[in-house]
């Protein structure tokens, strides 16, 4: 069973396509990393699984999703740098909303 390689630049297009999609102003987006990212958006964060805009893609690795990560925030999406550890390969949008926590 082969696995196949998405780079850094397709899952970047891929999430960039779901928030212009969802409604494309950045910076009513929040980007995020974590091991466990479905925990993160609908725990802590209170995304509504089935009436909000969120996606999650695996960045394969620590450097691949702090890239991802970095790309968004630079272009005006909420979050910060720091979160996650070396396990950390998931990355993970939302559009935010009154019930969302940042």
């Amino acid at each position: 069973m082969s696995r196949t390689v998405i780079t850094i630049a397709e899952i970047i297009q891929d999430i960039d396509n779901h928030i212009h999609k969802c409604g494309g102003v950045y910076s009513r987006w929040y980007i995020g990393i974590a091991s466990d990212p479905r925990d993160r958006l609908f725990n802590d964060h209170k995304v509504e699984k089935n009436n909000d805009a969120w996606i999650i893609r695996d960045c394969g690795s620590e450097e691949a999703v702090r890239r991802v990560e970095k790309y968004f925030l630079d272009r005006g999406c909420d979050g910060g740098t720091g979160g996650g550890d070396s396990a950390t390969t998931y990355a993970y949008a939302y559009k935010k909303n009154a019930h969302t926590r940042s």
